[in-house]
C-alpha cells in the first residue's frame, strides 16, 4: 500500500497486489473500471440476458392487456377444450409473452410465433390469423414443405386484404409480425421490421385464385421433389391410396412460370373449378386451398402423401398399367363435417381442424424439448469451463 501526497492532502491508494481490473483515478480519489462493455464475459452477459427475460416476465404478468387477453382466452378454450387443452394453449400464451422482446444473447430462445401481443393496431381476428399462418409456415418446414423458389402461404384476412411472408425469410423464421399485408394485386398495404419486399409474381397466382373462389380464405403453393414428379406425369395423382380418395376432386393446369393478365389467367381461373381444393400445375407443383388454414393444410398434406405414394408405387410396380387404380365410386369415405358444437359437450371438428391442433401442440413440445436441450449444454458448458 502506498501513500501520495499531492497539494498538502495524502491518499491512500490500494494494494498493486489485489487484480481487480479496475485503475484507481488519483485525480478523482475513484475506482474506474477497466472493462468496457464489449468485453463483458459470456456468462455475465447470459446473466444480464435472464434478469432482463425475469423483468420481462413480471412486466407482462402485470399487464392489464395480458390479463384482459388471458381471461379471454380462458372463456374461449372452456367453450371448445378440455381442461388439458386449455392449460395448453395458456402455457403457449405465457410463453410467446414473456420470450418476447428477449435480447439476441438469450441461448436456447426460439422466436414466438405470436410477437404481436400487446399491438392495438392488430385486431383480434388479424392477431390469430398472423399467428395460425406463421404457425403452419413453421409446420411445412418442419415437415420438409419449404422450398426457396416461390412457395408460398396467404391468408385472407378481410375484403381483399391477405397476409404472406416476405420473400427472403424461410419458414421457420415466419412470426406473427413477419408477415406482410397486401391488396390483391400484391402491393404492400402495412410493412414489417424486416424491411424485405413481397414476391408479386409469386402472389399473382394466389390472386387469381382468390378472384375466382370466393371459398378460398387460405392458398398453399409448394412443390416439394414427389409433387413436382407427379405433375409431370400424363396421368396426374392415381386413385391408388386412401390419401389420393381424400383429395376429391383435383383439376389440372399448364403452368409457365407465371401468370400474365391475359388469356392464361382466364384459363386458370377456368381450371380451378366450383368445387376443387387442388389444383396441379403442370410440371411444377401443387396449389391447395380451403376456406379455413386448417383445411388448406389438410389437402396440401395428404397431397403430398398421395404424390409420395404413387412415386414409390411406380417405381417398384414398372408402370401404371401393374397398378391397382381404386374406383372412387366404390370406395366410401367419411363425410366431411363442418366445425360445431354436438350435444353432450362434443366437438365436431371442421376439415383438417383436430389435425392441425394436435401438431400445433407437438411443434410446441417439440420446441420446448429443444431448449430444455440447450439449457442443458449451456450448464454443463458453463460447469467445464468453471
Amino acid at each position: 500500500m502506498s501513500v501520495n501526497r499531492e497539494q498538502g492532502s495524502s491518499r491512500i491508494l490500494p494494494p498493486r497486489s489485489l487484480d481487480l481490473k479496475q485503475n484507481y483515478n488519483a485525480s478523482t480519489g475513484k475506482l474506474q473500471s477497466l472493462e468496457s462493455p464489449m468485453t463483458i464475459s459470456s456468462d455475465l452477459r447470459q446473466d444480464l440476458s435472464m434478469m432482463e427475460q425475469r423483468k420481462r416476465v413480471t412486466q407482462t404478468l402485470q399487464s392489464p392487456v395480458f390479463k384482459d387477453e388471458l381471461e379471454c382466452l380462458v372463456r374461449e378454450q372452456n367453450s371448445k377444450c378440455s381442461g388439458l387443452f386449455t392449460l395448453s394453449h395458456i402455457a403457449d400464451l405465457i410463453i410467446n409473452n414473456t420470450l418476447t422482446h428477449t435480447t439476441a444473447h438469450s441461448v436456447g430462445s426460439v422466436s414466438p410465433v405470436n410477437d404481436v401481443c400487446g399491438l392495438e393496431w392488430f385486431s383480434k381476428a388479424e392477431t390469430q390469423s398472423r399467428c395460425k399462418l406463421a404457425s403452419l409456415y413453421r409446420l411445412l418446414d418442419l415437415y420438409g414443405y419449404e422450398q426457396f423458389t416461390n412457395a408460398y402461404i396467404t391468408v385472407s384476412i378481410e375484403q381483399d386484404h391477405f397476409l404472406i411472408l416476405p420473400r427472403g425469410l424461410s419458414f421457420s423464421e415466419a412470426t406473427a409480425a413477419s408477415l406482410m399485408k397486401v391488396n390483391l394485386i400484391g402491393q404492400v398495404l402495412e410493412h414489417n421490421s424486416t424491411g424485405l419486399d413481397v414476391d408479386e409474381p409469386a402472389f399473382k397466382l394466389h390472386a387469381v385464385v382468390y378472384s375466382a373462389r370466393p371459398d378460398a380464405k387460405c392458398v398453399i403453393h409448394t412443390h416439394t421433389p414427389a409433387t413436382a414428379a407427379v405433375s409431370s406425369m400424363k396421368c396426374g395423382i392415381l386413385p391408388i391410396s386412401h390419401e389420393a380418395l381424400l383429395l376429391g376432386e383435383v383439376t389440372y393446369f399448364t403452368y409457365h412460370g407465371e401468370i400474365n393478365d391475359g388469356q392464361e389467367r382466364v384459363d386458370l381461373q377456368k381450371a380451378l373449378g366450383p368445387n376443387a381444393k387442388v389444383l396441379v400445375l403442370r410440371n411444377h407443383g401443387i396449389l391447395t386451398f380451403g376456406e379455413t388454414i386448417e383445411e388448406a393444410f389438410h389437402y396440401a398434406y395428404h397431397c403430398k402423401q398421395a404424390c409420395e405414394i404413387q412415386v414409390h408405387a411406380l417405381s417398384c410396380a414398372g408402370g401404371v398399367e401393374n397398378l391397382h387404380v381404386l374406383d372412387r365410386e366404390s370406395v366410401r369415405l367419411p363425410p366431411l363435417l363442418s366445425a360445431g358444437q354436438l350435444g353432450d359437450g362434443q366437438i365436431r371438428w371442421s376439415v383438417g381442424e383436430a389435425e392441425f391442433e394436435s401438431l400445433m401442440r407437438m411443434n410446441r413440445h417439440r420446441r420446448g424439448s429443444r431448449n430444455r436441450t440447450q439449457n442443458r449444454r449451456l450448464k454443463t458448458t458453463r460447469a467445464t469451463k468453471g
